[in-house]
């Protein structure tokens, strides 16, 4: 017998609770993505008045308790009372969606805010929010909880500065932890600071008296600077081109370095656009174009052809626009969907590249001559590729002859530990459960692949073992449904050498099997550095600061020191890095794009910024893990 179903059955959401209901439809996730999402709606308002030349400094500050304060100097939110609707402004904008400032593009003429749901999702969202604002000589101050006013706006005190303060706490009924990211925090905002030159930012984090402070007078050629500081360049200046068509701002700035990676990140009205959009595409085609023509034009270029991947070898670019009516994909702004903005950018960079590449012939011809060499290396490995296919269909694939393969052939119950060197991939042979756990030895460092073409990579021993062996492919031809093992882990000694050669590999996997990483298949094991006995108890420690704590709670002990895996019995290995009850293993998420050198020094524990890409699993009796 069927549910009856008729019209008492609808119901009817109203005001925030929407948005309590369904969060990830404003928010994207209430994962980390989404709890730090709801920062950067706050800030938005704050540049939206910066970028409208109201505000020229945002403090934001990450307190204890997990709560934020976000305060600039603009105009302040309104606070009289909407015609219509009977409350105050500040009232309307923080519980109504759709409700701002924006639309009619009188009051902003560029805006990243432009859906009118940011700051009222923020109060829906939270345990609580309070703001304050300083306008028309006062100071005015409301307080929210869950979305609904528990106060009225009151005016609190005098005041000769303009401005709006908001502090709010995420709401943890709704998001599945609440842990603020500090460094999450700090890339964005440092990111904001380089697209709108001469605005100041000061970010805090309370929990433990960090500050930093950022103010660029070169905006996004000063960014492009950043991103390379590390990286040998091929022209010492970044090229910079700006133009205005149709009330369209378009910013570019690139510069080559002898890597053979690309950085290109796109922007609209500040908003991180990560997944592109109609400017990026415009800009990638004009890129293209260009270089072909002044190419063809000098005479380096023959008959041949550059391709786009050919031109963006070793590029590090910013493309930034502004615009009055953006259209995006979603709440979360990742894709810019205007068609014409993909014509203006092109139109910008075409002709602001050849005007500068034939002002200084130089670095035309240094620009041109790498991306001929990338499309030789290109075409090379094509060649590569196909003989590889063909032997495969002559021979049938085999496996690594040094693979120690599991016994399962179910993907998702299987594991992968690729081991520095033959004697620890011995011990990891006898340690490990061989129904479920293979182990893939590979002798001393791996190619790196930041700094090689592909032909070379691929013709790289260890690299084609560890392809094979994972069974996906690379590049064009990867297919993760191919994939032999759920977990790939790499499992190398725990000093300097080890920590380089896991940086060797998770750069090649970065590079050439991403998906890997981004569906959380890769993973560190974390070995322990000590075991220390004492009283007839043992125990092994991972860092220097966890053996003087212990050495504190046990007298007389004895220390012994792994200098590799391969000093530790297969027992010792199975108790403390492959019984999966007892690992600690770092699970590898959304890594930044970066190269070997950053690599190795996040995984030194020399830099602090990166640490977000890791999560531990299985690691409840270890904290303050010094990676």
């Amino acid at each position: 017998m069927g549910i009856e179903y008729s019209s008492r059955d609808i119901e009817i959401l109203e005001g925030l609770k929407a948005v309590r209901k369904r969060p990830s439809m404003y928010i994207g996730s209430t994962g980390p993505e989404g709890l730090h999402h709801l920062i950067y709606e706050v800030v938005d308002n704050s540049i939206d008045e910066a970028m409208a030349g109201y505000c020229d400094r945002i403090d934001v500050t990450v307190e204890d308790g997990e709560t934020v304060t976000i305060s600039d100097n603009g105009r302040g939110v309104p606070i009289d009372k909407h015609p219509e609707l009977g409350k105050s402004g500040v009232e309307v904008v923080m519980t109504k969606l759709h409700a701002g400032g924006k639309f009619d593009r009188k009051t902003y003429k560029v805006s990243g805010g432009l859906h009118g749901v940011g700051v009222s999702v923020v109060n829906a969202l939270s345990q609580w929010l309070e703001v304050t604002v300083r306008r028309d000589g006062g100071v005015y101050c409301q307080r929210y909880e869950r979305g609904l006013p528990v106060t009225e706006l009151k005016r609190v005190g005098s005041s000769s500065e303009t401005g709006t303060t908001i502090s709010f706490k995420p709401d943890p009924k709704i998001f599945d932890e609440i842990k603020l990211d500090y460094s999450r925090v700090l890339s964005r905002m440092r990111e904001l600071a380089f697209l709108n030159k001469g605005l100041q930012i000061d970010l805090k984090d309370g929990r433990n008296g960090r500050t930093d402070s950022f103010h660029f007078e070169g905006g996004i050629k000063s960014f492009v600077e950043k991103i390379n500081d590390t990286k040998e360049v091929l022209h010492p200046e970044p090229i910079y081109i700006t133009d205005a068509v149709d009330n369209v701002e378009v910013e570019v700035s690139l510069q080559y370095t002898d890597g053979y990676s690309q950085k290109v990140l796109s922007f609209a009205n500040n908003i991180n656009t990560k997944d592109g959009g109609t400017h990026l595409s415009g800009f990638k085609s004009a890129l293209t174009r260009v270089i072909n023509q002044v190419g063809s034009d000098k005479g380096i270029l023959d008959d041949e052809k550059l391709s786009g991947q050919d031109v963006r070898e070793g590029l590090t670019a910013v493309v930034s626009v502004r615009l009055e009516e953006p259209q995006f994909e979603g709440q979360t702004k990742t894709k810019l969907g205007n068609g014409e903005v993909r014509g203006i950018v092109r139109s910008v960079v075409n002709s602001g590249l050849k005007e500068f590449l034939l002002e200084n012939p130089g670095v035309a011809e240094t620009v041109i001559s790498k991306s001929v060499q990338a499309m030789r290396a290109r075409k090379a490995a094509k060649e590569a590729r196909e003989l590889t296919r063909r032997k495969s269909a002559l021979e049938s694939t085999k496996l690594p002859g040094k693979l120690s393969d599991c016994t399962s052939r179910d993907p998702e119950l299987s594991e992968l530990f690729v081991v520095e060197g033959d004697s620890a991939g011995g011990s990891a042979k006898q340690a490990r459960d061989r129904r479920f756990q293979a182990i893939l030895p590979l002798k001393g460092k791996i190619l790196n692949v930041e700094k090689a073409r592909l032909d070379r990579i691929l013709d790289n021993k260890e690299i084609k073992s560890l392809i094979t062996a994972i069974g996906t492919g690379i590049g064009d031809e990867f297919d993760i449904e191919n994939r032999r093992y759920d977990k790939i882990i790499i499992m190398t000694d725990a000093d300097v050498d080890g920590a380089h050669i896991s940086t060797l590999l998770l750069t090649f996997l970065y590079r050439y099997m991403k998906p890997l990483i981004e569906e959380g298949m890769v993973y560190l094991a974390r070995p322990p550095l000590y075991k220390i006995t004492g009283r007839g108890k043992s125990k092994y420690v991972y860092t220097e600061q966890q053996k003087q704590k212990t050495l504190q709670e046990i007298n007389n002990p004895g220390i012994q020191r792994y200098k590799g895996l391969g000093e530790m019995s297969p027992q010792q290995l199975w108790e403390t890095t492959m019984n999966p009850e007892n690992r600690i293993l770092l699970q590898i998420q959304n890594p930044d794009d970066v190269g070997a050198d950053e690599l190795f020094t996040m995984l030194m524990g020399e830099k602090v910024e990166p640490r977000r890409n890791f999560i531990i699993e299985n690691a409840s009796e270890v904290t303050n893990l010094d990676i």
